[in-house]
């Protein structure tokens, strides 16, 4: 019997709920088969804050674990329950989130991907959809807590600080604490990719928050098996900025014919002597930390892993990570999970990758253009085309990995207009996969608070009653300072941590 605290995430709600009595999951398919009872003690009263706990968390399990590589996709059939809800909008049901299992004997098919996810992704297999969510909310945490509308001095950094990101954004349920901030050059000669402040008094001119570095705890680490090491990177606020300043230009990197888009590569290597964050460029600032991490846990006997992550532009920052990290630490297994991300490089780095054997899945929505570019470029194509008949392969974009493909005309809850940017946007990604159950069966109920979709779109239908772009800064980013009785802002402080980034005067 195994007691474990179970946290319940509510974003939006605001009323007292009692949770169901008895749950149970089963994955059917084979002979054996695992089934997951659980009983919460007590009920939980979500009046006073964002957080509630049950007191007690009792499991069972019994295993194996019944898995579909040798199972027919046309017969492979996981069902999944939830009554575990929590009564928001009336029928629309928000549930909490479900008891994590212990996949420690299961990680090279759900992490390094070794049979390229067969018959996991269709249908989706739970246990590899919570897995793909948590590294999407760790893309998506380096959104929510980017600074791009407060004050000008501290436009393009991080709201908070390394140690309380996780608390601030109510990500502690993952089980994984933050490291290392990694940060880029905001301008790469004339592109414009990054954000920059025009404040005279901002906290840097030259540098942007572009990610962080993470590691699992012992508890999450027992569950999966391994230290996990996770770099998240940051995506651009306004895809339009750096899609108008794509050149789509190839650069030779390493020996060979290995080639990668320009832009990319310069914001992943820039960095400049008189500039205080970046010293050491974006690559060099995460490949010190991975290699610090890597041989601490090494040491102590652990197996360690590489979860890389990211969002547009950080997924293709995702890509250009793991071909450097494949290079330097050639027995650490890698494995990258991007969202939306465009093309990187050409067939040569493809071919690279794999045989690095990194392992990248790709979620992609079929309505959003970005993972077409930067080769669906009108000129590009023609260009490609021509290129790719007379057999100059290396000058040709392509993508790497496997793909996840979603549609976004499949979700009831979604409006059936949308626009370029909704189709983009990471929660809806997140949505996505979190209701999607097979191809041909479409929605499942979904587990994640279904008012994130509204977080900074108005794509929910009306009728679950969610505001449109409802996410914002708690008071405008003020904050109270009990001293002196007053409203301030909040300031920077000279540190010798440069991690260190906002902080009440």
């Amino acid at each position: 019997m195994l007691h474990l605290p179970l946290v319940v995430d509510f974003h939006h709600a605001v009323q007292p709920f009692h949770r169901s009595r008895h749950g149970k999951y089963t994955s059917h398919g084979s002979k054996s088969a695992a089934s997951l009872t659980y009983v919460v003690s007590e009920s939980v009263d979500r009046r006073d804050d964002y957080m509630g706990r049950t007191k007690v968390l009792e499991e069972k399990m019994t295993v194996p674990i019944s898995w579909k590589h040798q199972v027919p996709k046309s017969k492979a059939n996981v069902k999944y329950t939830t009554p575990n809800r929590v009564e928001v909008q009336g029928d629309f049901m928000s549930p909490s989130r479900s008891p994590e299992e212990n996949m420690s004997n299961k990680w090279q098919e759900l992490h390094a991907g070794s049979s390229k996810w067969e018959h996991l992704l269709d249908p989706f297999h739970p246990w590899l959809r919570a897995e793909i969510i948590k590294y999407g909310e760790f893309a998506q945490a380096t959104y929510d807590a980017f600074n791009n509308d407060c004050f000008p001095e501290c436009y393009g950094n991080c709201r908070y600080r390394k140690h309380r990101l996780f608390d601030e954004l109510h990500l502690t349920k993952h089980g994984y604490e933050v490291t290392k901030y990694i940060y880029a050059m905001s301008h790469v000669g004339v592109l414009q990719y990054l954000e920059r402040s025009q404040s005279p008094h901002t906290w840097s001119k030259d540098s942007n928050w572009i990610g962080f570095v993470a590691v699992s705890t012992d508890d999450e680490s027992r569950r999966i098996g391994r230290r996990d090491i996770v770099m998240a990177w940051r995506g651009t606020v306004a895809v339009s900025e750096w899609i108008s300043d794509l050149e789509a230009k190839l650069e030779l990197i390493g020996d060979g014919d290995v080639m990668v888009e320009y832009g990319f590569h310069k914001i992943y290597t820039s960095k400049c002597d008189s500039t205080r964050y970046n010293k050491l460029s974006a690559s060099e600032q995460v490949m010190l930390e991975v290699k610090k991490l890597e041989k601490l846990y090494r040491e102590k006997g652990e197996k360690v892993s590489l979860a890389i992550t990211g969002h547009s532009l950080g997924g293709a920052l995702a890509l250009l990570n793991a071909y450097e990290a494949a290079a330097s630490l050639p027995d650490l297994p890698i494995t990258v999970i991007s969202f939306g991300a465009p093309q990187v490089g050409n067939i040569a780095f493809r071919e690279k990758i794999n045989e690095m054997k990194v392992k990248t899945l790709r979620i992609v929505v079929k309505q959003d253009k970005v993972p077409t570019l930067p080769g669906e470029l009108w000129l590009i194509r023609i260009l490609q085309t021509l290129l790719s008949i007379t057999g100059m392969r290396k000058w040709v974009y392509t993508h790497v990995g496997e793909e996840l493909a979603l549609d976004i005309t499949s979700s009831p809850h979604l409006k059936p207009q949308f626009s370029y940017k909704d189709c983009h946007n990471l929660e809806i990604y997140l949505h996505l996969i979190d209701r999607l159950h097979n191809k041909d069966s479409g929605f499942r109920e979904g587990e994640r608070d279904i008012a994130l979709v509204n977080k900074n779109t108005g794509m929910l239908v009306e009728k679950i009653g969610i505001p449109e772009n409802w996410y914002q800064v708690a008071h405008k980013g003020l904050i109270f300072n009990t001293v002196i009785g007053r409203w301030i802002k909040p300031n920077r402080v000279n540190q010798q941590d440069e991690d260190d980034v906002l902080m009440a005067i």
